[in-house]
């Protein structure tokens, strides 16, 4: 196949599966077992930031009126547990890296941690089932929230949107304003990861093979575009349905990941 299509394909997946959470990390392993052409981890974190644009285009209005209307208490406010929320993962992760943390490369911890997730999804729709959710995040889900986040930078394969989100609804908040509040704190988050990876290939040309921005630029428009239209259709979703079709088809993936895994 030509490198234009293995991209197209990557792209397809990262912006499909970067907001829902069924972990963008299982399915970007799985397709590389199939794909010619391996993914960098500078192109991964780029393509993030072509679906991060999709969520700031369906949130426009919402970013908007924060901004503009940031004195008002409620904006405040909002903005500040944000705003947390990132320094928390900010901070950690700088930890792991002085620490010299390195993501698992063995698909089997990540096919672990996209079947327990898809467990926890299961067990915390029952668990909540019935039960009067409130629609306001609070100071402490927001740290909690941050502390999720985290967790999903040292389990790849955990969902960062999966993780956020069910912490949230752990925590008694409604799904809704739980999948706003991850997917606006996936905007920093990943523009931030994105942005790091782009300076260490601008500084350390030399660690990494020669990055091909042509590439890169068309996989950032395509995630950009598949993206928008997954964020679009969850937030309906989720106003009327549960997140368990996730959770099963995350026990599915982690299953299908870990027997192809022993079957090499």
């Amino acid at each position: 196949m030509p490198e234009w299509f293995d991209v197209f394909i990557l792209a397809l997946i990262e912006g499909i599966t970067e907001f829902l959470p069924i972990s963008s990390t299982g399915h970007m392993l799985l397709a590389s077992n199939w794909l010619a052409h391996k993914p960098s981890e500078l192109f991964l974190a780029v393509v993030q930031c072509g679906a991060v644009l999709a969520v700031l285009l369906v949130f426009t209005d919402r970013v908007k009126q924060m901004l503009l209307h940031w004195r008002e208490p409620q904006n405040q406010q909002y903005l500040a547990k944000l705003a947390v929320a990132f320094v928390m993962t900010a901070i950690g992760g700088l930890v792991l890296k002085k620490l010299h943390f390195t993501l698992p490369k063995d698909p089997v911890p990540i096919a672990l941690a996209t079947l327990i997730g898809g467990v926890l999804i299961i067990a915390i729709e029952m668990a909540l089932r019935g039960k009067k959710l409130r629609e306001t995040v609070t100071w402490p889900v927001a740290i909690a929230i941050g502390i999720a986040q985290l967790l999903a930078v040292i389990f790849p394969g955990a969902s960062r949107s999966g993780t956020t989100i069910m912490m949230a609804m752990a925590f008694g908040i409604a799904r809704s304003p739980a999948t706003e509040f991850s997917f606006l704190l996936g905007i920093p988050t990943l523009l931030a990861a994105g942005a790091n990876e782009i300076l260490s290939a601008v500084r350390h040309p030399e660690v990494s093979e020669p990055p091909h921005w042509g590439m890169i630029a068309f996989g950032t428009i395509v995630a950009a575009v598949t993206a928008f239209i997954a964020v679009k259709w969850l937030l309906r979703y989720v106003q009327s349905h549960t997140f368990n079709p996730f959770g099963w088809y995350r026990i599915a993936l982690g299953v299908v990941i870990l027997a192809l895994t022993y079957h090499h």
